[in-house]
């Protein structure tokens, strides 16, 4: 009775993968857990891709005020702001004209 309910709950698990994964528990149960390690792995991988995408679309919108975006965070961080990246790229998509205002400040502080 408890192996039954066990194979059970791992076949429900498993319900909508490809061939015999979903079908026999014990290609099933490696599935599931290669599934698990998987997730486990790229919910560290997000936290990465997602500060690489917000870099490129900062470094974008500051070459086209003039300034790189190494530049910019250098000139940012004399400057005393203190904004964080994720900000910076949703304003870079959002709200141009607060993004222009940063890259003044920054070229200011890193003329200074």
């Amino acid at each position: 009775m408890p192996a039954h309910k066990r194979h059970k709950a791992v076949l429900k698990t498993t319900k909508g993968q490809y061939g015999s994964k979903h079908l026999l528990y014990r290609r099933a149960n490696e599935a599931r857990l290669k599934s698990l390690w998987y997730a486990y792995r790229d919910r560290r991988n997000r936290k990465r891709d997602f500060r690489r995408l917000w870099i490129t679309r900062i470094n974008a919108a500051a070459r086209l005020h003039g300034i790189t975006y190494s530049r910019l965070i250098s000139g940012l961080t004399k400057a005393g702001v203190e904004i964080d990246r994720k900000m910076l790229a949703d304003m870079a998509v959002h709200d141009m004209d607060a993004f222009a205002r940063l890259t003044d400040v920054a070229k200011e502080a890193v003329a200074a």
